[in-house]
């Protein structure tokens, strides 16, 4: 809940610039708006890392390919994540052995391996400038009642062939009790490298549209057997569509309540001795910490990651950023916090994505690719890599493994309820924000520096749950299935597709 007195501040003050550190230097590259209507053999809606390598891959097959992007390319979730190019995903192998069998541990293996090839191919070939680097990744532990964990680990990920050492200790500059390297694994920046695959898409005859936010998706009444996206301006059919939007904004079969929406704080410091850190780093001990090195344009920075939380279902976001800032001034060699955000990803029950067709007789053509359990470099790749074969040839050796019809547990997902509840808009702060009222009409105000208060309608516009207040990133986050709006109610990323309406005080 916020501060109800008036008098207090809405929010700490909190250091740094609030955005991702990826973004500085990065190129200005501009992809038009749609305008009109065009036919296309697929059309992706998402232009981050799934889209992107779908329609590469898409486009090097052959196919015609349109990729609609709401917002910016690359300015996203993938935008925002810690860009670690890696099949090391903590302790997921000895889970997946133990809960769903060796061949589908291997089949996720393989997939991840492939991907992270991938992104190298294309990264040299292609000549993306990305500060891609070879690096290990390390999955370690604080406390010794993981050391059996970890060497189970190491002994699961060896059976699916991989290189995985067991180390006595991380090479990080503070205590820990055991960890499992993965060598010659990578990290790029996530932005340049979109971009950079965007540009060669571009070059190759693919095409890209921007501030183009698809609004209505569907059968083409025209066209039987194609589908059509509408935005505002324009329209694209297809007979083939990707919704690859984090969360699918639309779908033949519904996602919402199969995944659980999550967020994590992450703060980019200068560094005293950058090079104290070697590598990238997971922390498997609550509260998880996860840690790499990385650079803006004025020099070396560290990236430190702090644990999870839903999204939506924290009230005071400001708290973690705070928590976070505390941790990493004990235990690492950091200055000044010069960025921060919050990324949120979808998490599944089996820690597989749902990726393919959902529908495949009532709904042909018609993919899906959500759920990546905050590894969506190598996953989201893998998922792109797949959609693109199975239209191409029509199927795919991943299916059973990302299969979108499998069955999830009815009590996995966990909606919640608002987090920002105040008594009133009196008790509304300049930079404060709130939610007025407990009957149906609830309102989400927040009021702006210079004391101008602005109201809409609290109720997500994707299934009418009542958002809560962000105070370090100043959004609007459903508690429920984790839409982000701007304070001014804009629509950031679904499930949601529409703003949140405007009202009076």
């Amino acid at each position: 809940m916020i501060n109800l007195d008036p008098r207090a501040p809405a929010t700490p003050i909190l250091r740094g610039r609030n955005e991702s550190c990826w973004i500085d230097g990065a190129p200005e590259i501009a992809f038009p708006v749609l305008r009109g209507s065009m036919g296309t053999d697929v059309v992706i809606v998402g232009g981050g890392i799934v889209g992107l390598s779908a329609a590469m891959a898409l486009r090097q097959a052959g196919k015609s390919v349109a990729v609609i992007e709401a917002r910016r390319i690359g300015r996203q979730v993938t935008g925002r994540s810690t860009a670690k190019v890696t099949t090391q995903h903590a302790l997921i192998y000895r889970r997946l052995i133990d809960q769903s069998g060796k061949e589908i541990a291997q089949a996720y293996a393989d997939a991840n391996r492939q991907a992270v090839g991938q992104i190298r191919t294309w990264i040299e070939t292609l000549r993306i400038a990305c500060d891609y680097a070879r690096k290990s990744a390390f999955a370690y532990a604080v406390d010794a009642a993981w050391k059996d964990a970890i060497a189970a680990e190491v002994e699961a990920a060896r059976m699916l062939g991989f290189d995985a050492h067991l180390r006595e200790s991380a090479p990080l500059p503070f205590p820990t009790a055991a960890a499992v390297e993965f060598p010659d694994q990578a990290q790029f920046n996530p932005v340049h490298y979109l971009l950079g695959l965007a540009q060669a898409l571009r070059g190759m005859g693919g095409q890209i549209f921007e501030q183009s936010r698809a609004l209505n998706i569907g059968p083409d009444a025209h066209n039987a057997g194609s589908w059509r996206v509408e935005t505002d301006a324009g329209a694209v059919t297809a007979p083939h569509l990707l919704v690859a939007t984090n969360m699918t904004v639309k779908s033949p079969v519904g996602y919402s309540n199969r995944t659980q929406p999550r967020c994590h704080t992450a703060m980019a410091f200068r560094s005293s001795s950058p090079n104290a850190v070697d590598g990238m780093f997971i922390g498997v001990d609550e509260p998880t910490h996860s840690i790499r090195t990385a650079r803006d344009r004025q020099g070396p920075l560290l990236v430190v990651l702090g644990p999870k939380f839903n999204t939506g279902q924290d009230g005071d976001v400001a708290r973690r950023f705070l928590e976070l800032d505390r941790w990493a001034h004990e235990n690492l060699p950091v200055g000044e916090p010069v960025w921060r955000w919050c990324n949120e990803d979808y998490d599944t029950a089996d820690h597989m994505p749902f990726v393919g067709m959902p529908d495949p007789e009532k709904s042909p053509g018609f993919h899906v690719a959500t759920g990546f359990n905050a590894w969506g470099i190598s996953n989201g790749t893998a998922a792109g890599l797949m959609v693109a074969e199975t239209i191409e040839k029509g199927a795919h050796r991943w299916a059973s493994l990302f299969d979108p019809k499998r069955p999830s547990p009815e009590d996995f997902h966990q909606s919640g309820d608002t987090q920002s509840r105040v008594s009133g808009y009196a008790a509304i702060p300049p930079g404060g924000a709130g939610i007025v009222g407990d009957g149906e009409e609830k309102i989400a105000a927040w009021r702006d520096e210079g004391g101008t208060l602005h109201c809409f309608s609290a109720a997500c516009t994707h299934k009418g749950c009542t958002v809560t207040w962000n105070n370090a990133d100043r959004t609007w986050d459903c508690p429920c299935h984790g839409s982000v709006f701007s304070a001014y109610g804009e629509v950031i990323h679904g499930p949601a597709r529409q703003p949140l309406k405007r009202v009076r005080a």
